[in-house]
């Protein structure tokens, strides 16, 4: 009797078990996340109802800094839930598709994160260095002109990214160990050669968030050296731009360390290494409306206007 031929299996689902070597105590997580998750819900969404009701906050920094408040409501969508569902009730499949989707979905919204940063810094920089030109480039026809090139960089990279991974064959295990579909934990559970995979991660690393920072470090360089040279009042400005520098550090260092971890030797623990990448995608969502949205003057002011008017409707609704 002849034997059959042997067929080449790929697994077509997975099940993510980020942090399972906590054991017993990986439902906790549930809460520190929640809060996260929450803090993250509701100031991105205050922030973009003020920008849109108040016509005073209708200039293109405050609605730059809306979009930015539209991508950080969004990105956590895109995994938080499931991974909460995940720590409580251990629900931790996902198909091969379902996972290319939901990674397509984090590099998109997460790459356009980093874009938002750099229409950002051109908008200080004609804003504090070229103020005659302000209006003429900031002007949407002329700014998407700037801001073309980035956003087909980041399609092609991604779509690549993304491509690439579904060609593979899957036959080591069905677990990937992280919390949603990031592109090495997945591929790194291929059978066959996964150095392009690996090459082409490393290029959109740094063609997009490390391009983009040293970008916008150089704008903010550039301005702090107008400020100075010119001895103009611009301390706001620059305490903005200083604030932006920071927080970017930190998310690409994050970000960095997380991608990194899977390319060179290391001793992160997998829990170490699925934390870092929650919160290179979680941690600016939280703390971006605080950064962007309290600290500039024109939307505090109507922040403060909405909850007077909102403490007066309540006193007004339940009087003494």
């Amino acid at each position: 009797m002849q034997d059959l031929p042997v067929q080449n299996f790929s697994f077509t689902a997975f099940k993510l078990s980020g942090f399972h070597d906590l054991g017993q105590w990986r439902p906790l997580l549930f809460i520190p996340y929640f809060l996260m998750f929450l803090l993250s819900t509701t100031s991105n969404s205050v922030l973009i109802y003020l920008i849109i009701s108040k016509r005073a906050l209708h200039t293109p920094m405050c609605v730059l800094i809306g979009l930015m408040a539209v991508v950080d409501l969004c990105l956590p969508v895109f995994f938080v839930p499931n991974m909460l569902l995940s720590f409580l009730f251990n629900w931790n499949g996902i198909s091969l598709v379902c996972c290319l989707i939901q990674m397509f979905c984090l590099l998109y919204v997460g790459t356009f994160q980093s874009t938002l940063l750099v229409w950002m810094a051109l908008d200080r920089f004609f804003a504090i260095c070229r103020p005659l030109y302000y209006h003429k480039y900031m002007q949407m026809p002329n700014f998407l002109k700037f801001i073309i090139v980035p956003v087909i960089r980041n399609i092609i990279l991604i779509i690549t990214i993304v491509s690439s991974a579904g060609k593979l064959s899957f036959c080591a295990t069905d677990e990937i160990d992280h919390c949603f579909c990031e592109h090495m934990a997945l591929v790194q559970l291929a059978c066959g050669d996964i150095s392009i995979n690996n090459l082409i991660g490393l290029v959109a690393t740094f063609l997009i968030p490390t391009a983009d920072f040293l970008f916008i470090t150089l704008s903010y360089v550039i301005i702090l050296a107008s400020v100075l040279k010119s001895r103009k009042s611009h301390l706001k400005a620059v305490n903005t731009c200083i604030t932006h520098i920071i927080v970017m550090t930190f998310t690409l260092t994050f970000a960095l360390i997380a991608f990194l971890s899977y390319r060179i030797r290391n001793n992160f623990s997998p829990s170490v290494r699925v934390f870092l990448s929650t919160m290179y995608l979680l941690f600016p969502s939280c703390f971006n409306p605080i950064i962007y949205g309290v600290r500039t003057k024109e939307i505090r002011e109507q922040f403060l206007k909405f909850m007077n008017q909102e403490n007066s409707g309540a006193a007004n609704f339940f009087p003494l």
